[in-house]
């Protein structure tokens, strides 16, 4: 089905390719270290992180990148971001077994005819379900695959491709924005900004909740217009037409059993060690790496897999995240070269100028527009995280901005706007499989989106003037 899906995207806009604009970054961060003086803040070391120093910054010896250095930052990128890199494909292995097994389908296919004939119940239990794999396992891609069932139950209980496409989808972006234990953004940012992993997850869940009850309001207003004059659909015209057409009976899903039920318990009480693991122990990436291993490999026996067929989806799940897991690399690779060329410091220093003439809350806001706008190009959250964070933590150390909030902006400014880009991966995905215009769903999407911006900006003033750490 991915390789249909991909195809079907294909046919689409074709922009340019995530990893050739991470390579163009790279190539013009060489070029200007031909152009811009290098420079460096004196960084000491404050409760065992590293802190730029304000007020020290001065200009050094230029060091230009020559032509070959430039093409080596590639690879040691990849090796810089070992850690990062290892981390993601080992829990998108664990995640390709749990969902080998059948347990995650089981369980949403469970709810799901669970709330049929109770339309009330339908949209906020599902919404809140697949918000609960957003906020735990980073779902994005991963949604597809639920996008059909969506829509036939949507469609039966008289509501149209939208409202199924729409439950899914908006669900687990309402999750991932929350984001309070998603390894693949929160988890990231918060590792690089030298922060305690999951750190600050109390004011993550008030905005999550927050943007969840928005999410669901919004669909649930649609689906009752729907509900009440389908013409006012604004799929009428394709549904009508037959390009929206799922025929597949609900009935006919996997039956929910009790080893689906041990699998998805293994999974949670693994979630629950990290936790504990990270705020008891001071676990890291490599315990957490550890334990999703340890946990997908349990889960596969527990569901009756052979040990064959355990490293057979185990390597399906890597595969899955391959996209993301090398955009890190490349990512790193700007890092790289704007260290090589001692001009990291110097870009640092004139934004910090900038922002210096605002207030906090405003500094904050402009964070979230800066990763707006590269969320963008890159689109995938891991990839972002490591392109923006090692310049955006020390310009909020030098702004006085506690580092949580930096993350904070980088979270918003990276998930919310993966419900609209043409660029998202995952998004173009869904459109594919559910046969939903692109123009049409930006039609649908654009009011709740701009509603979700503006809970985050106004969640980034109020963090600011808590200073929530």
């Amino acid at each position: 089905m991915l390789k249909e899906e991909t195809e079907n995207i294909k046919k689409g806009p074709r922009f340019p390719h995530t990893y050739a604009i991470l390579l163009a970054v790279v190539i013009i961060s060489a070029a200007l270290s031909y152009v811009i003086p290098a420079g460096e803040f004196e960084r000491v070391e404050v409760n065992e992180r590293t802190e730029v120093v304000p007020d020290s910054y001065s200009t050094v010896e230029q060091s230009p990148v020559s032509f070959f250095d430039l093409f080596k930052s590639i690879p040691a990128g990849l090796v810089d971001g070992g850690e990062i890199i290892f981390y993601i494909f080992l829990v998108g292995g664990a995640f390709g077994v749990i969902r080998a097994t059948g347990a995650i389908e089981a369980a949403i296919q469970k709810i799901m005819v669970t709330v049929r004939g109770n339309e009330k119940l339908m949209i906020p239990v599902i919404m809140f379900a697949f918000s609960v794999l957003g906020f735990t396992t980073g779902m994005s891609e991963e949604a597809i695959i639920f996008v059909p069932i969506g829509i036939v139950l949507a469609t039966a209980l008289g509501y149209d491709a939208l409202v199924g496409t729409a439950m899914v989808t908006l669900g687990a972006a309402s999750g991932f924005i929350g984001g309070m234990l998603n390894p693949f953004t929160v988890g990231i940012a918060q590792e690089i900004a030298e922060l305690t992993i999951f750190s600050g997850w109390e004011f993550r869940a008030v905005i999550y909740l927050l943007v969840l009850g928005s999410g669901i309001w919004y669909v649930m207003h649609y689906a009752r217009r729907v509900k009440n004059d389908p013409e006012s659909s604004i799929i009428f015209d394709e549904s009508e037409s037959g390009q929206v057409n799922f025929t597949e009976d609900v009935m006919n899903f996997n039956e929910l059993k009790k080893r689906h039920i041990f699998i998805l318990l293994t999974f949670f009480l693994g979630i629950v060690i990290n936790v504990y693991g990270i705020f008891q122990h001071g676990w890291f990436l490599t315990e957490l790496s550890a334990n999703f291993f340890l946990v997908g490999i349990i889960a596969g026996f527990v569901g009756g897999m052979k040990v064959n067929d355990i490293f057979d989806a185990f390597i399906e799940g890597m595969k899955l995240v391959v996209y993301g897991a090398i955009i890190v690399g490349f990512a790193r690779a700007i890092l790289v070269v704007l260290e090589s060329g001692v001009i990291i410091d110097t870009i640092i220093n004139s934004m910090s100028g900038v922002l210096d003439y605002l207030p906090k809350s405003i500094s904050v806001l402009g964070m979230l527009v800066i990763q707006v706008i590269i969320n963008f190009f890159i689109p995938s959250g891991s990839g972002q995280a490591v392109t923006t964070m090692p310049i955006m933590t020390p310009i909020a150390d030098l702004q006085e901005i506690p580092r949580q909030i930096a993350v904070l902006a980088y979270q918003y400014g990276d998930a919310i706007t993966n419900t609209i880009i043409p660029t998202s991966a995952s998004l173009m995905g869904v459109l594919a499989v559910s046969g939903i215009p692109y123009i049409k769903w930006v039609k649908f999407v654009w009011k709740i989106t701009l509603t979700w911006l503006g809970i985050a900006a106004l969640a980034l003033v109020v963090a600011t003037i808590l200073n929530i750490t």
